[in-house]
């Protein structure tokens, strides 16, 4: 508990000290925004920014930016707080739901406070209708789920679409109302950072603050949530009320992101640094940092970028900017990436394909001693071309076989087409062999496979048997009298105790 509230206090302290940065805008600063915006308007082409203009924006000299990128950021390092436990919770289109649900209550709450007579754009009172719909798309949700046979997937996307719909109806209503102005509505969509103010700043920095609170504060009961909700359950946990509180998260950062990126784009700020995070770790409280740190630099990069560019929107250069590091996660990424996946496979089929040579060789050096009826296992060369027609392998597959096991230092001779195994290579054939008789023995004993079956089954298994299957192996095979190093293959002698051989 200590170290919960520790946690959360300390990130706490880092959000209020990313808002101290924050003053008001000095006069002078405000006419070069003007100015710059102005200027903007007359370009007609996208111009790269200078130096000078990139260390303007990367130090936050000029106000304007200065409130954006602060203000990105710190949403961006909520979001993807709050965004993992929605990953784990496998509830990734309930963000999508819920953002476009709270379009119907702002295009409500603007008639509302039209037809009151006040002013139909305060912020507040849009974002409490937004909030009011979010939360009812939410629990339409929730009580189509647990009152019908519909999945989750198809329950949100009903639930997605409609309440969407029902936005933009009800917008193409609003901008005919005789006495009342809607422009400007339309960036609760898409989202327009540049014309957030500092009322906007706070409201971002209060929510972020208590939520990244909440969420370390809880972080045991919501890990046990995402894992198995089963089990906490049966211990007694108020799932529910947890499944609530999760979701409460999920819409405050919905509603306090709509300024900054819009209800369309917020789902992928919520889930994009959660799954670039999932790539490198499987370990949830580094989880949980890394992708608070991935939405926080997606926000500082795409909010800087945007300003360096003023043709580009805030909120969809804030989503490439999290897909690139999604794409680079993906590949790079050091516990789940493609790369790492790759290599990793390809190491395995190396190491398959220089077993399965090893113990072909091993069995071809078994049925040439018994041809010259010696009890033993002679280690003598083998021809290249008996080892061909034994396995079907190509004269190239051949040959790498042979460096790779050259490498390996378990041939001490290669040449006149001929192999001959080193002491090494021996030992190690003989253990890759009885290992594999060992377990065809027990598949054929006790899994009543198949005798033409078993060499199939065994050498999809013996590759991954560790030390302690062998053991159990050994001691199953011991107690059925069976003790040799190296047993017989049973394919010949399904029906009685195999004899077995020395090494």
């Amino acid at each position: 508990m200590i170290r919960r509230m520790s946690l959360a206090f300390f990130a706490c302290g880092i959000l209020l000290t990313a808002a101290s940065f924050l003053r008001a805008a000095p006069a002078h600063d405000n006419a070069v925004v003007s100015e710059k915006k102005l200027e903007s308007l007359s370009r007609t082409v996208l111009e790269l920014p200078s130096f000078a203009q990139i260390v303007e924006v990367a130090l936050l000299r000029n106000y304007n930016t200065r409130l954006v990128v602060l203000s990105t950021m710190i949403l961006g390092i909520a979001a993807g707080l709050v965004g993992a436990f929605l990953l784990l919770r496998k509830r990734s289109l309930m963000g999508d739901a819920l953002s476009h649900a709270c379009l119907p209550g702002i295009g409500i709450a603007f008639m509302i406070m039209a037809a009151a007579g006040g002013n139909a754009k305060n912020l507040a009172g849009l974002l409490t209708g937004a909030i009011i719909t979010g939360v009812a798309g939410v629990v339409i949700v929730l009580l189509i789920r647990n009152t019908t046979r519909i999945k989750d997937d198809a329950a949100m996307g009903i639930v997605l679409s409609v309440f969407f719909g029902i936005g933009v109806a009800i917008l193409g209503m609003v901008q005919s109302m005789p006495n009342a102005s809607a422009a400007g509505l339309e960036q609760f969509i898409y989202g327009k950072a540049a014309s957030m103010v500092l009322q906007d700043f706070i409201l971002i920095t209060i929510v972020a603050v208590t939520i990244s609170f909440i969420s370390i504060f809880l972080l045991k009961e919501f890990t046990l949530l995402c894992f198995d909700d089963g089990y906490a359950h049966s211990l007694g946990w108020p799932v529910a009320l947890l499944d609530i509180i999760m979701l409460a998260l999920v819409a405050s950062i919905t509603v306090a992101g709509l300024q900054a990126v819009g209800l369309i784009l917020i789902i992928a700020f919520l889930i994009t640094p959660a799954a670039a995070a999932r790539f490198w770790t499987a370990h949830l409280k580094k989880m949980l940092l890394l992708s608070a740190f991935i939405g926080g630099l997606s926000g500082w990069l795409g909010s800087s970028m945007s300003a360096l560019l003023p043709r580009l929107p805030a909120g969809a250069v804030i989503v490439l900017v999290a897909a690139l590091i999604f794409l680079v996660s993906m590949i790079l990424g050091a516990e789940r990436g493609i790369l790492l996946r790759y290599l990793q496979h390809r190491q395995f089929q190396h190491k398959i394909g220089h077993q399965n040579f090893l113990r072909s060789l091993y069995e071809i050096l078994e049925a040439q001693s018994e041809q010259r009826n010696r009890q033993f296992v002679s280690n003598i060369a083998v021809k290249l071309d008996t080892l061909i027609e034994k396995r079907t392998w190509s004269e190239r597959d051949i040959r790498v076989l042979i460096r790779q096991a050259q490498r390996e230092d378990d041939i001490e001779s290669s040449s006149d087409r001929r192999l001959l195994l080193s002491e090494s290579g021996f030992g190690e054939a003989a253990r890759l062999t009885r290992n594999h008789r060992l377990w065809e023995m027990y598949l054929l004993h006790h899994a009543e496979v198949a005798p033409q079956h078993v060499h199939r089954d065994a050498d999809a298994v013996e590759h991954v048997l560790g030390p302690s299957m062998v053991r159990e192996l050994e001691q199953e095979m011991a107690r059925r009298g069976l003790r040799h190093l190296v047993p017989d293959s049973p394919h010949t002698i399904a029906t009685s105790e195999p004899a077995g051989r020395y090494t």
